[in-house]
């Protein structure tokens, strides 16, 4: 069965015509699906009106977070939800349902992941073309969207990552890593407005946090222990030199640098061991979720979620 995700927020204008568009390709695939809107708390009535279709359509589910967590938390509160073995996301309106059975048949071809290429640039071209090659370089994976927000997934492909904070925009990066093939398919969008400096800033911390994870996530100690036995080493032949050798022009400022070293060195050798007791208290906290469920509302009797999904 195919699950489609749509996380939305304060879109009561279109909402009931982006449902139809995507209604209308997936009947015309004659595949069992299902539809997924996650309602981002909004203010205004788009989770009313999709409510109102529940009845109509048993193939559509409405979920109402309990406030914003944002698009990430979102999709993975309908990626939680779906019952597909292959889950669909489309995170932004501006995305062409019509670009659907592009993604399925890579998938259908072997692939674990299909991602949406934006081929004509719609207001951002620098910031598209610059995150997919400095995303590339580091992931080691040849993408040119990374940004995409037009992806379709094998479901088995995702059992081993968790969507945390904005690192869902890499999650192609950060599945590759246990072996998933990833395939690009170049769409549509009709995106009008690119992003500010604030999310391009953003972007870039996301890069550094993705290839931490992609390289040390689970052993942070290979990180920060060689850097910090380096600094300790130098330390400690300053500090020799200092007793060896005849006396340094400049001694005092040799004498901080020692200093600066050696307590570097403690240092880093500290974060890799909280890093490491931090990994383990993660990898041993099952169920953990970045969202809370106020209503999920199907063809079946409505449900509340109480605390934490």
């Amino acid at each position: 069965m195919i699950s489609v995700v749509i996380p939305i927020h304060n879109q009561e204008p279109s909402v009931l015509r982006l449902y139809d568009r995507i209604s209308a390709v997936l009947e015309r695939l004659r595949k069992p699906y299902e539809i997924l809107f996650i309602d981002d708390a909004s203010t205004d009535l788009s989770f009313d009106l999709l409510s109102n279709l529940v009845e109509t359509d048993s193939r559509l589910k409405v979920m109402r977070l309990r406030r914003r967590f944002g698009v990430e938390a979102a999709v993975s509160a309908g990626f939680d939800e779906a019952q597909g073995d292959i889950l669909i996301a489309i995170e932004d309106p501006a995305n062409d349902a019509d670009d659907l059975p592009m993604l399925l048949q890579k998938l259908e071809e072997g692939h674990d992941i299909a991602v949406g290429w934006r081929t004509r640039s719609n207001g951002y071209p620098v910031r598209q073309t610059a995150a997919g090659w400095l995303m590339s370089k580091l992931s080691g994976l040849d993408l040119h969207d990374f940004t995409s927000s037009l992806r379709a997934y094998r479901a088995d492909s995702l059992k081993d990552v968790a969507l945390q904070g904005e690192l869902q925009r890499f999650l192609p990066a950060l599945v590759s890593r246990y072996g998933a093939r990833v395939a690009e398919v170049p769409v549509r969008s009709h995106a009008r407005s690119g992003p500010g400096l604030r999310k391009t800033l953003e972007f870039i911390c996301d890069v550094v946090a993705v290839r931490f994870l992609l390289d040390s996530f689970s052993r942070p100690m290979r990180t920060f222990g060689p850097a910090g036995f380096l600094c300790f080493a130098m330390g400690v032949a300053m500090i020799l030199a200092f007793a060896l050798l005849p006396p340094l022009p400049k001694q005092s400022l040799w004498t901080v640098s020692a200093g600066a070293l050696l307590i570097g060195g403690i240092v880093l050798f500290a974060t890799g061991l909280l890093g490491e007791t931090l990994m383990r208290s993660y990898f041993e906290t099952p169920g953990r979720r970045a969202y809370s469920v106020r209503d999920v509302r199907s063809r079946k009797d409505p449900q509340v979620a109480d605390g934490q999904r």
